[in-house]
């Protein structure tokens, strides 16, 4: 995906967008290195991820996409609302360069 797939940066996520052959579900992957805080804020930065995919990211996103969001540090002391601006501008990013791509 990181090779044949789009990117796209913000100030503490990096994500990866792509399609996988032969598969018709939309998926998601989230990474949330030691680096960014002790295990508590790790799985909290991973359940808000979640839930921005589930309640709008997915339907940003041309189906079937598979989506992986790296946290970089400084995400555990983001509020859920700069969370879910952040993921949702650099979701339109990827979508828009999925479909220029796909569109080629």
């Amino acid at each position: 995906m990181q090779r044949h797939g789009v990117r796209a940066e913000s100030a503490h996520f990096v994500l990866y967008g792509g399609r996988i052959p032969d598969d018709d579900k939309s998926r998601l992957g989230v990474t949330v290195s030691r680096r960014v805080g002790i295990a508590v804020i790790r799985n909290r930065i991973k359940r808000r991820v979640r839930e921005v995919y589930r309640l709008k990211l997915r339907a940003m996103l041309p189906d079937p996409t598979a989506l992986v969001v790296i946290a970089r540090n400084g995400a555990g002391d983001l509020s859920s609302d700069l969370i879910n601006r952040e993921l949702e501008a650099a979701a339109q990013i990827v979508a828009t360069r999925s479909q220029a791509a796909s569109s080629r």
